[in-house]
């Protein structure tokens, strides 16, 4: 998925790698991806070390392995003044990401995370519309993630994805991490909102599964907003059934990601205005938005595309970096490493909200050098 968004626009090509925990497997996809064999290393290490001494070495490094490795990897090549994008959750424990927020700081690199729903044309127009002030003072964030891929045991039956998922060693948190973390920052990026308290109902529902697999959570955002924070993967039949919300005293939106093309600005039932439907690749669509549409209206663009937006936008970004100028608004527009800090922190908040059963405070500046 990633080496495909990576490689969508031609703006960035794969040229070294660390596949793999075996050095035999990793030389094996090194050959079947035709790099140079001096560029396909046995471990992370070695190819931070090795890139880092040629004149012709890596610019940025993605991380796409299992959560645990996330912070020992980011660290061990930001340190080396690579930039780095990064899957969520960013790491298994606060302590970690706030060190990484330093680090990014200190060297002075571009640091992208892949919450990747941030990179879909009609989540931007849905955060546009409510910047612009289309939905009028913000009432209520609904979000939720459900998905029924966990409903059974699967990492019992030798399910890859769902044995190191369900790993606390190796995942974190179970649902919290894996989706919680996508549906808290889409919230925030579109309204802008941060979380102020929280009250989490997070368990296991699926019998002998050391993670949790479901949550609901009651929220408080910035200025009073309410909100309500629901993510599952015990929800037999779902898919990847993400949904935002937004109820402001004016309007309303409804965003789907099964179906990412429309956006829906709900208006007062008691109002003239119909409602309306956007659609990408409409001019009608702010002009922050524009530079993410890529296909004519009626053509279907998704997941990938998504994901390589952020991708794009992130190699501007380095780019201009590298250039010491200034990118364009659009070439910003990425989550960054104060938000991986904020999705931890979401994670270990939920967790000890339900621990106690209670409200706790959940604000949150992430540390800046």
């Amino acid at each position: 998925m990633h080496r495909s968004a990576a490689a969508l626009d031609g703006e960035m090509n794969l040229v070294a790698g660390a596949f793999s925990s075996s050095p035999e497997k990793s030389r094996e996809q090194g050959d079947n991806l035709h790099l140079d064999p001096d560029r396909v290393y046995d471990t992370y290490e070695e190819m931070a070390d090795a890139e880092a001494e040629r004149p012709d070495g890596i610019d940025v490094v993605s991380i796409v392995t299992p959560n645990f490795l996330h912070h020992d990897v980011a660290r061990t090549f930001i340190d080396r003044g690579f930039h780095v994008i990064c899957d969520k959750p960013m790491t298994t424990t606060l302590e970690d990401a706030e060190d990484l927020c330093r680090r990014v700081d200190e060297q002075d690199v571009v640091f992208c995370l892949t919450h990747n729903y941030a990179g879909y044309p009609l989540v931007k127009q849905a955060r546009a519309l409510v910047e612009q002030g289309r939905l009028g003072a913000l009432r209520k964030i609904v979000v939720e993630y459900p998905q029924g891929w966990l409903n059974r045991r699967l990492e019992a039956e030798g399910n890859k994805q769902a044995s190191w998922r369900t790993d606390p060693d190796k995942a974190g948190a179970g649902a919290l991490g894996d989706i919680g973390t996508h549906a808290e920052h889409l919230a925030r990026y579109v309204t802008g909102l941060s979380l102020e308290r929280m009250c989490a109902d997070v368990g296991t529902v699926v019998e002998g599964r050391p993670v949790d697999d479901d949550a609901s959570i009651l929220a408080r955002y910035e200025g009073g907003v309410r909100g309500l924070i629901h993510v599952s993967q015990i929800s037999a039949g779902e898919e990847n059934n993400l949904r935002l919300r937004v109820y402001g005293t004016e309007a309303g939106l409804d965003w789907r990601q099964e179906d990412p093309h429309r956006l829906t600005l709900l208006t007062d039932i008691n109002g003239e205005a119909p409602q309306q439907i956007y659609s990408h690749g409409r001019a009608s669509l702010a002009d922050s938005v524009q530079p993410f549409v890529r296909t004519p209206q009626g053509h279907p663009e998704g997941f990938i595309e998504a994901f390589a937006n952020l991708y794009r936008s992130a190699a501007h970004a380095i780019a201009a970096h590298e250039a010491g100028v200034e990118p364009e608004p659009w070439a910003r527009d990425f989550p960054t490493v104060q938000d991986g800090a904020a999705g931890v922190h979401f994670i270990e908040t939920a967790l000890e909200s339900s621990e106690q059963e209670a409200w706790v405070d959940a604000s949150y500046t992430p540390p800046r050098t």
